[in-house]
């Protein structure tokens, strides 16, 4: 059974608010990145079976974009505090413990973590060259193996990486 790994960085956060980085919000250009890529997803047809979400405001904000973007209620979001700077191995415990019967998931995180899960799964060598692979609000989208506990370096395949300028773009065409 193929499974799909949807890797989504939290949209541009508001630096100047005086919140500590637990509860930092977006600023409105990441909210606007965030919805761009919800409608993306939306149009795209691409509805996950789970969500999971950093709990940090900025990363939670953003899947509730994404997801009321797509059609998910906010309370199908699952926050895991794993998901907030605990590195991608932690990243790593928390996929292998899902269930079997899930195909897709839409994991919604931050920087170091996402780059380097990315960058573990598919190795080094099979990735985009770019700059920055997960700039704020991109969604990267992955083949998996058939099962959530086998996600070795290595083993995934990349189907896309979508940045929100790319589809600004798209829609000024």
């Amino acid at each position: 059974m193929k499974r799909e790994l949807w890797l989504l960085r939290h949209g541009k956060s508001d630096w100047d608010s005086i919140a500590d980085d637990f509860a930092r919000p977006l600023k409105k250009r990441g909210e606007r990145a965030a919805k761009q890529v919800g409608a993306w997803m939306k149009q795209q047809n691409l509805v996950p079976d789970l969500v999971i979400s950093s709990p940090a405001k900025r990363a939670i904000d953003t899947a509730k974009l994404v997801c009321t973007a797509i059609g998910l209620p906010e309370r199908d979001i699952k926050q895991d505090k794993h998901l907030y700077q605990e590195g991608f191995e932690r990243i790593k415990t928390v996929l292998a413990a899902i269930h079997e019967e899930v195909k897709t998931v839409l994991l919604v995180g931050h920087n170091p973590d996402l780059e380097d899960l990315l960058l573990d799964l598919v190795g080094v060598a099979n990735v985009p060259n770019q700059d920055k692979l997960l700039p704020t609000a991109a969604i990267a989208r992955l083949v998996l193996p058939h099962d959530w506990k086998s996600l070795g370096s290595g083993n995934v395949t990349v189907i896309s990486i979508i940045h929100p300028k790319s589809l600004e773009e798209d829609n000024n065409q």
